[in-house]
């Protein structure tokens, strides 16, 4: 059994952020229930081009990365007859997830209160950009705006001097993040209802969940007085340690040390790296001298590994004692033995998608295909207990589709 097995997610959002939320719980073993607009549809759907990539023909991995496994209703609550549906939801859910800023769920009748009064005992769970409080609580946003840029992360990553910002790595990175971080208060909140009674509002915001991925970074920078800088491109990264930087193979690839006790790794990797008099050389014989001589060192270290390929030294480093990792692209981490052996890259219908990172029982979740737009109407209508001649009335008024 899953933990989440037998909760009923209703889901009014859109885009990344709340939806992956969604994802999540879906896959912790919740029913999800995605309402979409009855005409438009979530408008992630339409979402075809993003940066260099293009999407054509049905699969769109853009919609099925943040929706899989749910089922969707297609609903006009501007109109009585949507809200009416949609109350029916209410009653029945465990939980109220919404991207919807203040004005919106006023508009439509979708604020704490007005679900409260349907079901005392929902959890009331939101997604925004920038928190429920403050003089910009009504304000929306992206995570390249709220979690990216305002959160310290693109400052903090691009090197003085440096026109411009560096960008996020791709589509929605502030989303998921901020996403599974809003499914794991939901999971809190369904806990101590279950051991209390007591519902709860549960907010994330993107902007929060910038602030808290870079919380180490700020603390020391509130603590000292000054921003975090990144260090040059092409620089090694320690300046006091060779064995925590990069270093650039024969083809052109990169391998990530990060031995923070340097001392301890440092003979194992002479020994690796077919130098091992390096070990007994006076220069690094300590700790102390060898974070006095880390420039030789590194020097030393990337004329060595750059004699070889990537394959080589991954085949050679296989019994090295310090922790390391290849660099690796968005295509290949699919490539990844250990990324595949734990099955962090699941199957979801005819796409491959990265599973949510909680596991349970040493196993990845199964994931199903994200709904098309609407697909369960009819079905969800049923269920609530409406009989054809009602929901013909609902689609008549363009209440439901």
């Amino acid at each position: 059994m899953k933990p989440l097995e037998g909760v009923t997610i209703l889901e009014v959002a859109m885009y990344g952020f709340v939806p992956s939320a969604g994802a999540v719980l879906r896959e912790w073993g919740a029913e999800v229930i995605k309402v979409e607009h009855a005409v438009t549809g979530d408008p992630q759907r339409g979402l075809r081009q993003t940066g260099q990539f293009k999407i054509e023909g049905d699969l769109n991995p853009n919609v099925e990365h943040a929706n899989r496994g749910k089922r969707s209703i297609g609903l006009d609550m501007s109109r009585p007859e949507g809200r009416e549906v949609l109350y029916e939801l209410v009653r029945r859910a465990d939980v109220f997830l919404t991207s919807f800023l203040p004005g919106p769920r006023t508009r439509f009748g979708i604020d704490v209160d007005e679900i409260r009064e349907v079901n005392p005992s929902i959890i009331y769970a939101r997604g925004s950009a920038l928190g429920p409080r403050g003089a910009e609580s009504d304000k929306g946003g992206y995570d390249m705006t709220a979690f990216w840029s305002r959160g310290g992360i693109a400052a903090t990553l691009t090197p003085p001097g440096t026109e411009g910002l560096i960008n996020p790595p791709g589509p929605a990175f502030g989303d998921t993040i901020s996403g599974t971080n809003l499914a794991g208060g939901i999971a809190a909140a369904l806990f101590k209802r279950e051991r209390t009674g007591e519902s709860s509002v549960v907010d994330v915001s993107l902007l929060g969940s910038g602030l808290w991925s870079m919380g180490h970074t700020v603390a020391l920078s509130l603590h000292l007085d000054k921003p975090m800088e990144a260090p040059a491109q092409g620089g090694h990264g320690s300046p006091k340690n060779p064995l925590s930087g990069l270093y650039k193979t024969s083809d052109n690839r990169y391998i990530s040390f990060v031995m923070l006790q340097a001392a301890k790794f440092w003979p194992d990797v002479c020994k690796h790296v077919e130098r091992p008099e390096l070990a007994e050389d006076p220069r690094f014989a300590t700790g102390e001298l060898l974070a006095e001589n880390t420039a030789e060192a590194v020097a030393i270290l990337r004329e060595v590994i750059g004699e070889r390929t990537l394959a080589e030294w991954t085949e050679r480093f296989a019994t090295l004692a310090g922790p390391w990792a290849p660099v690796q692209d968005s295509r290949q981490v699919g490539d990844d033995p250990q990324i595949r052996a734990n099955g962090y890259i699941v199957e979801a219908g005819d796409l491959e998608l990265v599973g949510n990172p909680v596991q349970f029982d040493v196993e990845s979740a199964p994931v199903s295909a994200a709904p098309g737009f609407a697909e369960h109407t009819d079905e969800i209508l049923q269920e609530l207990g409406f009989d054809w001649d009602r929901i013909i009335e609902f689609k008549t008024a363009g209440a439901v589709t």
